[in-house]
């Protein structure tokens, strides 16, 4: 069933209140998620919600109104209120807010999927998880947890330039830990919770009952691995932990609305400055960060962000300088660029605001194996455990699932309780080698605004080494 007409006569109707421009969305969202713990179904949830956002622009002001109601009378109701609120804010004027042109465009957008995963009978979904925990705790596991995630959503946009454009998401993953308890010791090993917009079949390409063993073994040996030692070593980064290195020291530090100090709250402003965009030294030549909601599967992927603009892949560092941001329409004419493409919603309910989508590393020169053979001495780390970084976006400290040492070209023993620290700029302009096996490594739990939303986001990233870390920093 389309919702263009309500969506229409949200719009119709806050122009018809005075505003300049409008657009709206309705949004019909089905989530289905599930835990089983130590053999057994702990948790089961599912729930639909259905709703239409409908934004207003009235002098320099946004206003904005949400209703759970999908009648033709409560759009246009909606319609009415977001452009008073926006009136309401022009009475005290902010500078003039103009819109990056838009095409407006009528199109349809539907993300790959062989194996619908709310089809999947539950009865599977719970046998899967019930064997993946039961394989942990049989391989010594003390503690087993196996958990899964589904979101199924349908998007109608419609704004006052034209657009017309409908979109349906499909997106899941999961992951499986295990957990071994000594004695003063607890240490835990998981699968890297995989996500993406796909289908069932990225859930049983992870083999969760497969991993499960090799996890309880790796928890229960790290209870009496020695500790990651001290100081000042080689660096070599597995791809799920450099996604979330991504994620918190460029992702949040490239949003535009963070840099102009529009947004501040979570996750602080922004150390990046407009003037030397184009020119500032970010990274190594090695750092190519692409900003691709284009990227097949991966969980930031969209065909048109939430203001209507088609997906398209650009670059937010190009051999180690920043030249590119995650803008809105509004916040990119005030930084004189002429994209956007970067702005989404957690739901009908939520303004939209700019958000990563697939903000990552292009492929490297070199593969895992390489890059530990070139290494005479250092530490390799994986799989996030901890994570701190300050509100600029600048100073790091990260600690990790598990670590080895690396000695003469090959990999030794495991270390317990590996961290990391750093500085953002100098840390990536010590990347000296990287890895082309990119994984689009998913975070569907990024937090940011107020009211609070949470954001799905990928991020493509392979392992990489780094030069005179410092590691092994206690509490």
């Amino acid at each position: 069933m389309s919702h263009f007409d309500e969506a229409g006569a949200a719009v119709q109707a806050a122009l018809d209140a005075g505003a300049r421009y409008a657009d709206a969305r309705v949004m019909v969202r089905r989530t289905e998620a599930m835990t089983a713990r130590d053999g057994a179904v702990e948790d089961l949830s599912s729930d639909e919600s259905a709703g239409l956002g409908v934004r207003a622009l009235v002098g320099s002001s946004w206003g904005f109104y949400a209703v759970p109601d999908l009648s033709d009378a409560a759009a246009r109701a909606a319609g009415g209120r977001a452009a008073e609120i926006a009136a309401a804010s022009a009475s005290v004027p902010g500078p003039p807010v103009e819109l990056v042109p838009g095409d407006p465009v009528t199109a349809s957008w539907a993300s790959d999927c062989a194996v619908d995963p709310l089809a999947v009978p539950l009865s599977d979904k719970g046998d899967l998880l019930v064997r993946a925990t039961a394989a942990a705790k049989e391989a010594g596991a003390d503690l087993a947890q196996a958990n899964y995630s589904i979101w199924d959503t349908r998007k109608w946009f419609v704004s006052s330039e034209g657009h017309r454009i409908d979109q349906h998401f499909r997106e899941c993953g999961g992951g499986v830990t295990a957990t071994a308890i000594g004695d003063g010791e607890t240490q835990r090993r998981s699968l890297p919770g995989q996500y993406g917009t796909r289908g069932w079949e990225l859930i049983d390409e992870l083999d969760l009952v497969g991993n499960a063993p090799r996890l309880a073994e790796e928890a229960r040996a790290l209870l009496t691995a020695p500790l990651c030692p001290s100081g000042e070593t080689t660096l070599i980064l597995g791809g799920s932990q450099l996604a979330l290195q991504i994620h918190e020291s460029v992702g949040h530090a490239i949003e535009l609305d963070r840099i102009l100090g529009w947004e501040a709250a979570f996750a602080g402003t922004s150390w990046l400055d407009l003037t030397r965009l184009g020119s500032l030294k970010y990274g190594s030549p090695l750092m190519n960060i692409t900003i691709d909601p284009t990227f097949p599967g991966a969980l930031g992927s969209f065909g048109f962000d939430d203001e209507g603009t088609r997906a398209a892949k650009r670059y937010a560092v190009r051999d180690g300088v920043w030249v590119g941001v995650l803008a809105g329409r509004d916040s990119a004419a005030v930084a004189g660029l002429d994209y956007a493409g970067s702005v989404r919603s957690e739901g009908w309910s939520r303004l939209p605001m700019v958000r990563m989508t697939n903000v990552g590393l292009e492929p490297g020169p070199h593969s895992l194996e390489e890059i530990i053979a070139a290494t005479d001495d250092g530490v390799l780390m994986d799989v996030n455990r901890s994570w701190s970084i300050d509100d600029r976006r600048l100073n790091f400290q990260f600690g990790c699932e598990i670590g080895w040492e690396v000695k003469n070209g090959k990999r030794g023993r495991m270390l317990r309780n590996p961290t990391y620290t750093g500085i953002g700029p100098k840390f990536w302009a010590s990347m000296d080698m990287l890895s082309s096996e990119v994984v689009a490594w998913g975070i569907p739990n990024c937090g940011k605004g107020q009211p609070g939303q949470v954001g799905h986001t990928g991020h493509p990233a392979a392992p990489a080494r780094f030069t005179n870390v410092r590691v092994g920093v206690r509490a």
